[in-house]
C-alpha cells in the first residue's frame, strides 16, 4: 500500500476517525519544533495556532495599510482644499509647494507650464526642451523610478545632482498636456517603478484643474 493510497481511503471514507476515534490519541507524529513525539490532535491543534497566528499578521498588516492610506487620503483632502481656496496663481504655487514638501515630506518639488495663455514671469514658465514635452506627453500615468532626464533634474537647483528617484506627473487639460509636475528625493526608494500612482495621479488631476482656472 502507498501513502497516496491512505489518502485516497480517508478522504473517501471521512468517518473513519468518527469510527476509530482512539487513533487520534494513540497515533503520534512528531513536534514541528522539538521533535518530540506528540498525538495526532495535539499536532492539528498546533497547525490550528499556526494559522490563526498567520491570520492575525495579515490582518495587522492589512490595518496598517489601511491606517496608512487614510493618512496620505487627508493629506490629499487638504491640498485640494487649498487649491479651491486659491483665489490667484501665487495662491496656488504656495499651495502646491507647503503641502507637497511639508505635508507630504517630499523634498524637493518643481513643475513647469507651457502654451499658457497668460504670459507670466518666474521659473514655473521657462521655456522647456522639446525632450521633457515629448517624454510627458507620451506618458499614460505618472512616472515613477530614476531620473532619466537632466533638464528636469535642473529644475530642482544646486540639489538637482542629489536626486536619486523622482515621481514626474503630467498635468493636463482634457487630453493636451500643459505642464509637468516633478517630485524629487535623494532617497532611491522613494520612488519607485512598482510603486501605486493613484494618489499621485489624484494630485497631478487637482493641480491641472487649479491651474487651468488661472491660466486659462
Amino acid at each position: 500500500m502507498k501513502a497516496s493510497d491512505v489518502i485516497e481511503f480517508l478522504q473517501a471514507n471521512p468517518e473513519f476517525f468518527d469510527k476509530n476515534s482512539t487513533l487520534l490519541t494513540d497515533l503520534t507524529v512528531t513536534h514541528p519544533n522539538n521533535g518530540q513525539a506528540i498525538s495526532l490532535t495535539e499536532r492539528q491543534l498546533i497547525a490550528l495556532r499556526d494559522r490563526i497566528a498567520q491570520l492575525e499578521d495579515k490582518f495587522a498588516e492589512l490595518l496598517a495599510f489601511g491606517e496608512e492610506n487614510d493618512g496620505i487620503s487627508e493629506k490629499v483632502h487638504r491640498l485640494g482644499l487649498s487649491l479651491l481656496e486659491a483665489e490667484d496663481f501665487e495662491s496656488i504655487r504656495q499651495a502646491i509647494y507647503v503641502h507637497l514638501q511639508e505635508d507630504f515630506s517630499v523634498p524637493h518639488v518643481a513643475f513647469r507650464v507651457w502654451n499658457s495663455v497668460l504670459s507670466r514671469s518666474g521659473p514655473e514658465f521657462l521655456a522647456v526642451g522639446e525632450e521633457v514635452r515629448f517624454f510627458t506627453g507620451d506618458l499614460n500615468q505618472p512616472y515613477c523610478g530614476a531620473p532619466t532626464l537632466r533638464e528636469i533634474g535642473n529644475w530642482f537647483g544646486p540639489a538637482g545632482k542629489l536626486i536619486r528617484s523622482v515621481s514626474l506627473v503630467p498635468l493636463r487639460r482634457d487630453e493636451q498636456t500643459f505642464g509637468l509636475l516633478a517630485l524629487g528625493s535623494e532617497d532611491p526608494e522613494r520612488f519607485y517603478p512598482e510603486m501605486g500612482t493613484l494618489y499621485v495621479t489624484r494630485i497631478g488631476e487637482m493641480v491641472s484643474c487649479a491651474l487651468r482656472r488661472q491660466l486659462g
